[in-house]
């Protein structure tokens, strides 16, 4: 495995796009003494939204994993973002909350969610390893099928 955050990004492909701006009246992060939480990411690809829809009616769990790595690319830029730039300051990944827009009879949003802690243990290594909510609602903004927010420790 490589050493680290930056080369395991770039083994696995994954370049980071530059932190979103907040699309409404709050701020993307914030730090509170060793604590970085993020705002909820969407997965956003290329600056476009790229999975919208409820899973179990329109997206399937495959697709919805995709939307959640995706999220979880964004929460790494924001928090690079909050970092001056730094991924090494993360100490560990705290946790994760995934919000999967479902059907109401979907009930695999734990499925979804792995494609976000997967992706996360994979870059971060055993830092990556949290705690999570894997949540599922009626609908989130802009018809997205996921949101992902995280709170990290800063090493």
């Amino acid at each position: 495995m490589a050493d680290t955050i930056e080369q395991r990004l770039s083994a696995a492909g994954v370049t980071l796009p530059e932190a979103a701006a907040p699309a409404a009246n709050y701020i993307a992060t914030i730090t509170y003494g060793s604590i970085l939480q993020t705002s909820g990411q969407l997965p956003m690809e290329n600056g476009a939204l790229a999975v919208t829809g409820k899973l179990g009616t329109d997206v399937d769990v495959e697709t919805g994993q995709r939307a959640a790595k995706l999220c979880a690319i964004n929460v790494l830029a924001q928090a690079k973002s909050a970092l001056g730039g730094d991924l090494s300051k993360i100490g560990r990944l705290l946790k994760l909350t995934i919000f999967v827009s479902s059907d109401p009879a979907f009930t695999d949003q734990h499925k979804v969610a792995n494609g976000a802690s997967d992706f996360m243990v994979e870059i971060l290594g055993d830092a990556g390893r949290h705690a999570r909510s894997a949540v599922g609602v009626q609908a989130l903004p802009m018809n997205a099928a996921v949101e992902v927010e995280a709170t990290f420790e800063i090493a």
